[in-house]
């Protein structure tokens, strides 16, 4: 079913859609419509409510310890990292580092495990599916994030209150928690 609408827009209005218009090559009608759609999906951002991922996303880059990375960069790392078959071992020495200093971290910011994939999936970093309380099936875009991850959480949760046991794929990993106290 079609519905007409009839709206009166400002002079930026006006501007914005003459724009989108020449930019998109779409009708007006088309134009309205994902905008529409568009504003509907992010209503909490554009009516100055952030949604909680949004805010987290503001807090990890104002803190300076994050930043936006696109995943092109990322692959491109870990492939120059494994050029010539094994990860160069300064490149593991390295991220090892980085992993036993969020062990610290992790100990006292995390309950479980299941709360850590949780937010690595916010990061981008793996896709996470939990199939009972301390089983949780991930998915990884790649081979090489695979070991590059699988390492991370193995190392970052050796304070935490819990063993993990990890069964590997080629893209995808079951880790299974169990609590130690």
């Amino acid at each position: 079913m079609t519905q007409r609408v009839t709206v009166s827009l400002d002079g930026d209005s006006t501007a914005a859609l003459e724009r989108l218009l020449v930019e998109t090559d779409k009708s007006q009608s088309e134009v309205v419509r994902r905008a529409l759609t568009f504003y509907a999906a992010n209503f909490e951002a554009a009516d100055g409510r952030p949604s909680d991922n949004l805010e987290q996303y503001y807090q990890m880059l104002t803190s300076g310890e994050h930043v936006l990375l696109d995943v092109d960069f990322l692959h491109a790392f870990l492939e120059h990292a494994y050029e010539g078959g094994d990860p160069d071992p300064e490149f593991v020495a390295a991220a090892d580092r980085v992993s036993d200093y969020h062990a610290r971290e992790y100990a006292t910011r995390f309950e479980e495990v299941g709360e850590l994939l949780e937010w690595l999936s916010f990061c981008g970093f793996l896709e996470v599916r939990c199939e009972e309380t301390d089983v949780h099936h991930i998915v990884f875009p790649s081979e090489p994030i695979q070991w590059f991850m699988t390492r991370f959480i193995e190392r970052s949760t050796v304070d935490m209150p819990t063993d993990i046991e990890i069964d590997r794929g080629v893209s995808k990993v079951i880790v299974t928690e169990r609590r130690t106290d």
